[in-house]
């Protein structure tokens, strides 16, 4: 089993709240995501943990459509907002998520491990406020970049 479907695995047992896997004319789209967090400390959230549409049927809104879902489920769970983690270098996702509502709340340092000798890459971990962060709290972007050891 490879280590993506290791993690999704994992996922799904314990702590899956959408894990959508469609079939368009016979290629597949997924989005898996997961609730966590602190009702207390209002980050009580959904995460996407993978959202993928095969190559060919790219722009076709199916990204778009596998995040509304995900963000729909986590509105009903009570959720203050959605969370993703991209590479900074991947500026074709990162602009589909501005365009489906996200900002930039932090980077995190050396957050992707890289191989064959590559540096390793930084990520955005971006958020979309729900309707229960009534003041946008969850969204402010922090000032300075964190370390994947400094993440909640």
């Amino acid at each position: 089993m490879g280590y993506m479907w290791k993690v999704c695995y994992y996922e799904l047992l314990y702590w899956c709240i959408a894990a959508v896997l469609c079939t368009v004319y016979f290629s597949p789209c997924t989005v898996m995501g997961k609730a966590e967090g602190s009702v207390a400390r209002e980050e009580w959230h959904g995460h996407v943990t993978a959202l993928s549409v095969a190559p060919e049927f790219r722009r076709l809104g199916l990204a778009a459509k596998l995040m509304e879902l995900l963000e729909e489920i986590s509105e009903r769970k009570g959720g203050f907002f959605v969370d993703l983690f991209v590479r900074v270098s991947n500026q074709v996702a990162v602009n589909m998520y501005k365009q489906l509502g996200y900002s930039v709340y932090r980077t995190v340092i050396e957050y992707y491990s890289a191989s064959n000798g590559e540096p390793d890459e930084d990520a955005y971990d971006m958020r979309k406020a729900l309707s229960r962060d009534t003041e946008k709290k969850s969204i402010i972007p922090l000032p300075h970049p964190v370390r994947p050891e400094d993440i909640d």
